[in-house]
């Protein structure tokens, strides 16, 4: 089991960027594959970006492709997630996840309280 904490969030200016961190305790972090959701006012929780447990295997979602980069660094249990030109519509609150992939899907068993972003038009 791991703990995850996220931070980073903030308001933004759209065109803007903002770096999400999310924190893991727990000595079996580097086993997991991780990944971020976010999830905006009325609507379900949505697939951001993931990424394996060896760095590898990194996965986006079409609306933020090219645009987010996800990425971890198992020495510090540490997730990242680099989010440049940001839209008005990348407003949620953004949790980072761990969990594995099977069959090539992201299944997250734990998650963090997450963060909220906002961005003004």
């Amino acid at each position: 089991q791991v703990q995850l904490v996220e931070s980073g969030g903030g308001l933004v200016q759209a065109g803007g960027s903002l770096r999400l961190s999310c924190e893991a305790s727990g000595r079996t972090f580097s086993i997991y594959a991780v990944g971020w959701f976010r999830q905006a006012p009325g609507k379900e929780r949505e697939f951001v970006a993931r990424i394996g447990w060896n760095y590898e295997a990194t996965y986006y979602a079409d609306s933020v492709k090219g645009r987010f980069a996800i990425s971890r660094d198992n020495a510090k249990k540490m997730v990242y997630l680099q989010m440049n030109s940001l839209k008005p519509e990348d407003t949620a609150v953004y949790y980072c996840s761990a969990g594995y992939i099977s069959s090539g899907a992201y299944i997250p068993t734990m998650w963090g309280q997450g963060t909220q972003v906002t961005v003004s038009s």
